[in-house]
């Protein structure tokens, strides 16, 4: 398409005449020639939304591999294979590299698939007039300069600017979160083109928007990427994927751990040969330590607990896409929820009744013979199926669910007072009037509309079931509860009746709709789910600001935020527009962004722009929605979160989580669930890294010392087996009970933060000391060993003292970090308030990984696989010994840490 196309298209048409907007679009009301269109088809290209240019599975699957942590891990793979010839461990390295790169893959492409939903709302025909004959064409066959003829039911298939306009209504929920169909007229808008937003474009009409109410026609301005639907596409394609939390912390704790690494294994590579050492010894000395220091298994470990995370919040309804979005919950401040199908039903319901000078809720009894009730039932379009689905204008469907609600039976009434004449409604007018045939012969007027425009027709009011001269005092009765139910963001519609004897010769306004008799107002809204207050003051209690966004008025968004808890009632200033927004710089906006908690009238731009004001005050956001307008802020956001059932295709495929259930407060068990994910993987981390920083430090030292502890097979089979299976374990705790009482961690937070760090220190050193102590007080101590072997020689007695030590060493590094899970089931906490017990598969765990340390020391042949002795009872008596007291000892610090405020 030529650039001077694409301007032209992005014109705003809206704001100019019809008779301007066919000439530029060089067509007529008679519609495009079938050679014209051609023509066209070939310069445009189709209706339809573009492809992003995809990757081949092969190179998603390569791309796994950036990841800084996964690179230190090929590496020690490599290192393990060719150094110390470990092939075993090697290739387990190299299985959980690869697993990772799978799991990535799955979880890749959001957007191409959020792209190809996209597509698949387009309708599939549309009715044109081409060379002034009407016809059904293929909707990706549509060019600019097309017109098309719309009527109720219909899906819009591109972006148009309307010609004509007969009673004509939209729902447009899906793209500006405005739950009401719009009422859509023909005519130019007078204001500015930067002053109205998509919802107040009256005179357009929107691709994929559906018509629920009358006809227009319209010629088309925008096809294909050129549609709002298409602009959306475009943002998603280009929106940049956000980097977990979950990820980062990874990436970080990947690169500490090489550094330390490289530093430890030069530093005693260089002490070792300093010593006399041989330099081969030294190398393969220094490749353990670095196979010792690196938790091999902690990507694995990490998915896995995220994955049993992702199945227990399945079944609380919450559907994870992408595990890291788990944790990425955990630590959210923000969280963005759209209104409309979110934080409401997204189904008007009525509210109060004014009727015989009284106004009620919609709960109170209303008697089946009310007048009220009747018209607002009568003088209405719905449909009912024949499963008892209502189908048609909410608004109307509203009306007619209040009515089956007080059982007025709407079938069975209409049928025995049928509907024999009718006058539309009307924008101008804004009211709607049927004409229904009585058994009496008579014929009853109903007239349902706009409040103040019915009071100027009406000249009787009936209470209590008699009519009266309608007073001043009558009317401004009526008005005040109109402005009391307008204030509380209610829409409003009054009902009016007469009779007559017979069909009026002429269905006007004026010959029809006049002398009317007052029956009473209606007050509806789309009203907040039962269960969203609540969860938005636990949301709130746990830290977590929600933010209301929405393509709603500014008084409704506010009068359901204070309703919701979200603001305090009358709080106007907490509320912004997105006009408002839009006069509002980059700089202004970042300093003033924690003032608003309600948007609305807002646009996809803006929820994209609020997101990242957000994050750039260091903030972790989440966003909801269930529309087209939201995907580009779900993807924005740190995590986006869908709705299963009024979400759209493509909102789902934008999310990192969807409800099943549409339930905001699913949300805040989703969040529990993230913490509880977070500290559990601190607490593996925990466990791992001081469990491998005392085996570097037991290497190291040991090596400084000259001494030969821990051989490769065994940091292997530590690593394997004692480690693995609690690390496991301690990610399914439970969770602590004060876990949605604490202020979100914020995004500079790591895994270290919170006392791991200093707790993985003086426990790894405290871990290491022990073994130490074990292995001098064998390899110190021949006393034992000579009375029980008196005859042994000098050397093969030191053979086999030396082969007790390591035995017992080898014993005490394993038994004391089994005993140490205990303490890393809280961080500042006594296991004895935690609980010992009560994780029935930390206990498995523990049990199985004791059972097979003991295997390899006790089982013949296999303590000769681990080159390891058999131990005597003393010999055992020292290693649990030294390995229990790491219990009270690490109680002690706690302790010490909570009485001085440290914890």
């Amino acid at each position: 398409m030529s650039e001077q196309r694409r301007v032209q298209l992005s014109e705003a048409f809206y704001t100019q005449s019809e008779e301007i907007v066919l000439e530029k679009m060089t067509t007529s009301v008679d519609g495009l020639s079938e050679e014209e269109a051609r023509k066209r088809l070939t310069e445009y290209g189709k209706n339809a939304l573009e492809e992003g240019k995809k990757k081949s599975i092969f190179v998603k699957f390569l791309e796994q591999f950036k990841d800084f942590m996964i690179i230190v891990l090929l590496a020690a793979a490599v290192i393990s294979a060719l150094f110390s010839h470990e092939i075993v461990d090697s290739v387990i390295i190299l299985l959980v590299v690869v697993l990772n790169a799978i799991f990535g893959v799955v979880q890749e492409a959001k957007a191409e698939e959020a792209i190809e939903a996209l597509k698949e709302m387009s309708s599939p025909n549309a009715n044109v007039r081409r060379d002034g004959h009407a016809l059904s064409v293929k909707s990706d066959e549509l060019v600019p300069g097309d017109i098309v003829l719309l009527d109720a039911g219909d899906v819009v298939p591109a972006d148009l600017r309307l010609l004509e306009a007969a009673s004509l209504k939209i729902e447009e929920a899906a793209l500006t979160g405005e739950s009401v169909p719009v009422e859509k007229k023909a005519g130019t808008l007078e204001q500015s083109a930067q002053e109205i937003g998509i919802g107040d474009r009256l005179n357009m009409a929107y691709s994929n928007s559906n018509v629920t109410y009358g006809r227009g026609v319209g010629v088309v301005v925008g096809t294909g990427m050129n549609t709002e639907v298409g602009k959306i596409a475009g943002m998603l394609a280009g929106e940049k994927e956000q980097e977990t939390p979950l990820k980062q912390n990874l990436n970080q704790l990947g690169k500490v751990l090489t550094v330390a690494i490289l530093i430890i294994a030069v530093i005693m590579f260089a002490v070792g040969l300093a010593n006399g050492r041989d330099w081969v010894d030294m190398l393969l000395t220094s490749i353990s330590l670095a196979v010792a220091a690196i938790p091999e298994g902690l990507p694995a470990i990490v998915t896995i607990i995220l994955a049993l995370g992702t199945q227990k919040m399945a079944k609380k309804n919450a559907i994870v896409r992408k595990l890291p979005a788990v944790e990425t919950l955990g630590s959210t401040d923000i969280i963005c929820s759209d209104k409309t199908g979110t934080l409401t039903l997204n189904q008007m319901t009525v509210e109060v009744l004014y009727a015989n000078n009284y106004l009620a809720p919609a709960s109170q009894a209303v008697s089946s013979d009310n007048m009220a009730l009747k018209i607002m039932t009568f003088a209405n379009d719905t449909k009912i199926s024949q499963d008892g689905t209502l189908i048609g204008d909410p608004t109307e469907t509203a009306l007619v669910q209040f009515g089956l609600d007080h059982s007025f039976n709407v079938t069975e009434k209409v049928m025995a007072e049928p509907r024999v004449a009718e006058i539309p409604f009307d924008s101008d007018r804004k009211l709607m009037t049927t004409v229904h045939q009585l058994e009496n012969g008579k014929y009853l007027i109903a007239v349902k509309g706009a409040p103040d425009e019915l009071l100027k027709r009406c000249s009787q009011i009936e209470i209590n079931g008699q009519t009266a001269v309608i007073s001043e005092n009558d009317r401004k009765e009526i008005l005040l509860n109109n402005t009391k139910m307008a204030k509380q963001a209610l829409r409003v519609l009054g009902m009016a009746y007469n009779y007559a004897d017979t069909v009026p010769s002429e269905m006007t306004s004026e010959s029809v709709e006049k002398d009317l008799i007052f029956a009473g107002l209606v007050g509806m809204i789309d009203p907040e789910r039962k269960e969203a207050a609540a969860a938005v003051k636990v949301a709130k209690e746990a830290g977590i600001r929600p933010i209301m966004i929405t393509g709603d008025h500014r008084e409704t968004a506010e009068a359901i935020a204070a309703r919701l808890g979200i603001i305090k009632e009358g709080d106007d200033a907490a509320v912004i527009t997105g006009a408002e927004l839009n006069n509002l710089s980059d700089e202004v906006f970042a300093s003033t962004v924690g003032k608003y908690s309600v948007y609305a009238r807002v646009s996809p731009e803006h929820k994209v722009r609020i997101v990242k004001a957000w994050q750039n005050e260091g903030k972790v956001v989440a966003m909801t929605g269930d529309g087209v307008n939201d995907a580009p802020a779900l993807k924005a956001a740190d995590i986006g979160i869908g709705m299963g059932i009024t979400g759209t295709e493509v909102s789902k495929g934008a999310s990192d989580m969807v409800l099943a259930d549409d339930n905001f407060s699913t949300i805040i068990v989703a969040v529990e669930e993230g913490r509880k994910v977070f500290s559990n993987i601190q607490k593996t981390i925990q466990y791992l890294l001081s469990a491998n920083l005392a085996e570097v430090l037991t290497l190291f030292i040991a090596t400084m010392l000259n001494w030969d502890t821990l051989l490769p097979v065994h940091l292997l089979w530590i690593n394997l087996v004692t480690d693995t299976f609690p690390a496991i374990a301690l990610g399914v705790e439970p969770a602590e009970s004060d876990v949605m009482k604490q202020v979100p961690r914020g995004k500079n937070s790591n895994f270290f933060s919170g006392g791991v760090l200093s707790s993985v220190i003086y426990q790894g050193v405290l871990q290491g000391g022990l073994i130490l102590f074990v292995y001098h007080l064998a390899i110190t101590n021949p006393a034992h060993t000579a009375i029980n072997m008196p005859n042994l020689s000098a050397q093969a007695l030191y053979d086999l003292q030396h082969g007790d030590a390591l035995t017992m060493a080898f014993a005490a590094l394993g038994l004391i970090q089994l005993l140490h899970a205990f303490n890393v089931k809280s961080i500042h906490e006594s296991i004895f308030t935690v609980g010992l017990f009560k994780n029935k598969t930390f206990n498995w765990a523990l049990l199985i990984s004791a059972l097979l340390l003991t295997a390899t020391i006790v089982v013949p042949g296999f303590n000769d696989l681990f080159r390891v002795t058999t131990l005597d009872p003393y010999q055992w008596m020292i290693v649990v010994l030294a390995s229990v007291s790491i219990i009270p000892i690490v109680e002690i610090v706690k302790l010490v840490q909570r009485r001085t405020g440290k914890a």
